[in-house]
């Protein structure tokens, strides 16, 4: 920096006081002339700005004036000899930044400023104290890289001397290697923003600066829009876009954020759908509706006619009136956003009474023709989705439900009235009106020769004509199936309907049709046809006789014929073994033939007066007497019940090819003869009534031909009025049997012959034939209802009607029982048992003995003594009685074997046992009587060592001594004696008996007593 000083200078005389001389800024100003002279001061050096280290040269003179002593002055004050001249420091330049950030991004521009001190310095630079080639006030980096990362300095140097000031201030640069990272976001993160609504968008910069931002709506600039954030006060859907934002700083880049996307669309129109299949719809059917919103946080509101109904997701009307009519609509709000959509699409529904179906046909007209195609179109003017019904002559016909059917062919099953029935859902209108359909053939055309003949000669003429009923028809000609076209040659009228050959050609010859053409319906129909033949030489006739029968009967008529094979009025004459016979004209003659017809016959033809054939071939007649019929039966009888079938045959011998005519009760008066239809060789009545009764002949006639017969002999036949009587008798007559009783059935037919017998056993048919069904040895099972049934067989089966019902029970036979009478008290007093027959039945029994199946004698008891029977027999005995059951099953078999032995056995026993108890109680008197007596208190409880009969009774671990005995082994008797099995003994044991007579000595021992004899009874 220059420094400013002011110098002043005088001189002196020792006598004058000088006056002083100021020179300012190298500016000398001129002295004030005093009477003094003035110095001058100059600077020798050659800057008036010096720095600090710089040299300056004052020089103070008087001019024209010498002798002067010089005194100094600074700024007004004196200078001495030891005067501070010093200076200030040299200037030291400013260092400021330019741009207003010192850390950078690669790329940007970077900016530095070294004010000087004056304009006659220069700046120079340095970075980390090493001198930079750039000059100048300013720094400029245009494009930042991390290589310019450093402190800066700068120096000036005076231009035109050797100064140069200190280093300024320092300014470091920190270049960031990575550019900021610019992020754009939005308030709302909702796919799609909604007209009206807004927005708000932030453009963050993660490095914090004097960023200026710029704002992009789909790559074009946003004006007026230079802020961190951008709003979007209500969107529009010119806001849908990609937006971004840029920011830079200075002169840098410009940095680029991430695009965001805003997609702006109208709120979703709802979906109204009719649920419901209709929105033309009647009285009491149902109606629903549903809203189609997007999602479930839309609400949708219902509308008829702009009026509000209700909120909801679905509406339904279950009964449809008229005041439902109207324009339905939905909305939606979205609550959360406080955004409405627009109306739904509309839906008009439309009330209406219960609609009649109208029925109509295409094409309408009254008749059609098999082949052709109808529709009927049943039309409901009113809403659709109907379903149809179909009506053909009051009955439901299997045709699609469609509107329209179709029948592409109608046959003449298709005639009749068609009616329809339209429904949707429940609901069902009534029938449509009939319509009428009407088929019918096409008419035929009736084809005509008009010429003659159909076989003719060359150079002959042929005419034809075709007509119809109707005159809409058009006709073509055919030859042989192919279609004839006009020319000079052949010849039709305007329609067709005439055909004219004026000169018959050989290739003329042919089949001739027509065809009637209705042209607007495509109907056709063909006539017959008409054949014509061309011959080109005269035929040689063919005398044919008709009937050709041989032989020929009286009374017969026979045609002859004289044919030429082309027909063209040929007249005839007649010949009889090689006579003419003038009497016979024509092409045909009739003889009713008699025996005197018989010969043989020829002919001849010619046609006009100049054309004759030759002779014909010769037919011979054969004439004979008509035969007479024999009649006879078929079947074996001939008195018939009701419905049963009879057959008659009539036959002529040695003759074939006859039918007959039947008659019952024949008379001289034809009107008392009733003629039977059938005409067959045999008369069958299948179901013969009183009616049929009567005398029966029959008379022939040949078939094709007019010849009968005389009436055949009469056959007599007999028709019961019913059906017989079919009587069943039992033998025996008694209802109740009894097993192995034998019985007889005996089915009786009151009429006729010829039988086959039916049994029947409740109802179920019988293994069984013939009239009589016997059961030799009846079993209980064969109880039951026994009927009987006849028939008898020809080409049907007749069936009387069932006998009565005869109900037969077979019981079981009862069965004798024999009983043995001796008890065991008797045992003591004799030696033989005394048996008694015994049936369960009360029937006044008689009872016969047996012995090994031998008679002995009838008695009710049986005696058995050892004596009179000492090989100990087997005895049966059975019951006899005057009524049923005549007599019993005989009883089992009972022998007598080893029981008198055990009677003995038992009388010994008791004997001993009697005695031996005898001998106990009088010792047990005795050692009373004279044993010492013991003390009482030496006295101890002796054992009760007898016990007494009723103590063993009450006991069931006392033996019985008797049993033991009786079932020793040594008395056990062989297996066919029966077993013989003992039980323990108590108060019901019964004695071991095995076999029924020991049973029942044991059933009759219940008596005995203590008394009866001098025994215990063990079943006390």
């Amino acid at each position: 920096m220059p420094i400013y000083l002011t110098t002043v200078c005088a001189a002196q005389d020792e006598s004058v006081t000088p006056t002083l001389s100021v020179e300012r800024d190298e500016t000398f100003m001129p002295a004030t002339a005093y009477d003094p002279p003035v110095p001058t001061l100059n600077l020798k050096s050659g800057f008036s700005d010096v720095f600090t280290s710089e040299k300056v040269i004052l020089s103070c003179n008087v001019s024209s004036s010498s002798g002067w002593t010089f005194t100094w002055q600074k700024d007004g004050q004196p200078l001495n000899q030891n005067a501070d001249f010093s200076f200030p420091e040299l200037p030291t330049p400013t260092l400021n930044w330019q741009t207003t950030w010192a850390d950078v991004f690669e790329g940007e521009e970077v900016s530095l400023s070294c004010e000087p001190p004056s304009s006659h310095w220069t700046i120079t630079w340095h970075k980390d104290q090493k001198p930079l080639t750039e000059e100048g006030s300013s720094f400029i980096i245009k494009t930042v890289t991390k290589s310019d990362e450093g402190k800066y300095t700068c120096q000036a140097q005076f231009k035109s001397r050797s100064v140069i000031s200190g280093f300024s201030n320092t300014k470091s640069l920190n270049v960031n290697p990575n550019n900021p990272k610019v992020s754009l976001i939005r308030n709302l993160d909702y796919d799609k923003l909604y007209p009206k609504e807004s927005i708000e968008f932030t453009c963050n910069v993660n490095v914090i600066s004097e960023w200026k931002y710029e704002w992009y709506h789909n790559g074009t600039e946003i004006q007026d829009s230079s802020s961190k954030n951008y709003n979007i006060a209500s969107v529009t859907h010119s806001s849908n876009g990609e937006y971004q934002c840029k920011v830079k700083r200075g002169k840098g880049p410009v940095y680029i954020s991430n695009s965001v996307s805003v997609q702006v669309a109208d709120p979703p129109t709802p979906t109204l759908k009719l649920e419901t299949p209709w929105s033309d719809v009647f009285k009491t059917e149902v109606l629903k509706f549903s809203c189609g919103v997007p999602s479930t946080e839309w609400t949708p509101t219902w509308y008829r006619d702009q009026h509000k109904l209700k909120d909801g997701p679905s509406l339904e009307i279950t009964s449809v009136t008229d005041d439902d009519g109207g324009k339905y609509t939905c909305k939606a709000q979205l609550t959360s956003r406080g955004v409405w959509s627009g109306p739904s699409n509309p839906v008009v529904i439309n009330v209406y009474d219960k609609p009649m179906p109208v029925l109509t046909k295409s094409p309408s007209f009254p008749m059609m023709y098999p082949g052709e195609s109808i529709k009927f179109t049943c039309t409901v003017d009113v809403s659709s989705g109907w379903e149809y019904e179909w009506y053909h002559n009051g009955n439901k016909a299997p045709l699609p439900s469609s509107s329209t059917n179709s029948i592409e062919n109608v046959s003449h099953d298709s005639s009749g009235e068609y009616q329809c029935m339209a429904k949707r859902g429940a609901l069902r209108t009534d029938q449509s009106g009939s319509v009428s359909l009407q088929v019918s053939n096409p008419p035929k055309p009736i084809l005509k020769l008009l010429s003659p003949w159909q076989d003719v000669f060359e150079n002959e003429t042929l005419k034809f004509s075709c007509n119809v009923s109707s005159s809409e028809w058009i006709f073509t000609w055919y030859k042989d199936q192919d279609k004839l076209q006009n020319n000079s040659h052949l010849i039709q009228n305007e329609k067709g309907s005439m055909l004219n050959i004026s000169a018959v050609r050989s290739s003329d010859q042919g089949q001739y049709t027509c065809k009637a053409h209705l042209k607007q319906r495509g109907v056709s129909s063909e006539s017959s046809y008409i054949s014509v033949s061309v011959h080109d030489r005269i035929p040689t006739p063919t005398l044919n006789i008709e009937p050709l029968f041989n032989p020929m009967y009286i009374g017969e008529t026979v045609k002859l014929n004289c044919a030429v094979n082309v027909a063209s009025d040929w007249s005839y004459e007649w010949y009889k073994d090689g006579t003419s016979d003038s009497h016979k004209t024509g092409k045909e003659i009739s003889i009713k033939v008699n025996l005197s017809d018989k010969g043989g016959y020829s002919c001849k033809a010619k046609r006009g007066e100049k054309t004759l054939t030759g002779r014909s071939n010769t037919v011979q007649l054969d004439v004979q007497e008509i035969p007479v019929p024999l009649l006879k039966p078929k079947t074996q009888w001939l008195d018939v019940f009701p419905s049963e079938g009879v057959e008659l045959s009539c036959s002529m011998q040695g003759s074939s090819g006859w039918t007959f005519t039947w008659y019952k009760n024949p008379a001289d008066d034809a009107k008392d003869t009733t003629t039977m239809s059938n005409e067959g060789e045999t008369l069958s009545i299948t179901n013969a009534k009183a009616m049929h009764r009567g005398n029966y002949t029959c008379s022939g006639k040949l078939k094709g031909r007019f010849v009968s017969s005389k009436n055949s002999s009469e056959v007599t036949l007999y028709v019961y009025d019913e059906k017989p009587t079919v009587t069943l008798q039992q033998n025996p007559e008694d209802n109740l049997m009894h097993t192995s009783d034998y019985i007889s059935f005996t089915c009786h037919v009151n009429v006729s012959s010829g039988w086959k017998y039916v049994w029947y056993k409740d109802k179920i048919p019988l293994d069984t034939s013939g009239i009589v069904h016997n059961i030799s040895s009846a079993t209980t099972s064969q109880s039951g209802s026994y009927q009987c049934q006849v028939k008898r067989e020809a080409k049907t089966t007749f069936w009387s009607e069932k006998s009565q019902a005869v109900k037969l029970t077979i019981a079981e036979r009862p069965k004798a029982g024999i009983t043995l009478l001796t008890g065991w008290s008797e045992v003591f007093s004799t030696d033989s048992l005394v048996l008694q027959c015994d049936v369960d039945e009360s029937n006044n029994w008689n009872y016969t003995w047996f012995k090994e199946n031998k008679e002995l004698y009838s008695s009710l008891k049986y005696k058995v003594t050892p004596q009179d029977d000492p090989e100990q027999s087997q005895y049966t005995c059975q019951g006899f009685s005057d009524k049923r059951p005549l007599y019993s099953k005989p009883s089992d078999s009972y022998r007598t074997k080893n029981l008198l032995l055990k009677r003995r056995i038992l009388l010994s026993i008791s004997g001993c046992l009697f005695f031996g108890i005898i001998a106990v109680f009088i010792g047990c008197i005795a050692l009373r009587i004279f044993r010492k007596p013991v003390a009482v208190d030496d006295k101890q409880q002796e054992p009760n060592l007898f016990l007494t009969m009723a103590q063993l009774k009450d006991r069931n671990d006392a033996p019985c001594p008797l049993v033991e005995y009786i079932t020793d082994a040594d008395l056990n008797l062989p297996n066919k004696e029966g077993d013989e099995d003992g039980t323990s003994c108590n108060e019901t044991t019964p004695l071991p008996i095995s076999s029924p007579e020991e049973q029942a000595v044991t059933t009759n021992g219940k008596d005995t007593t203590e008394n009866g004899g001098g025994m215990v009874s063990f079943l006390h």
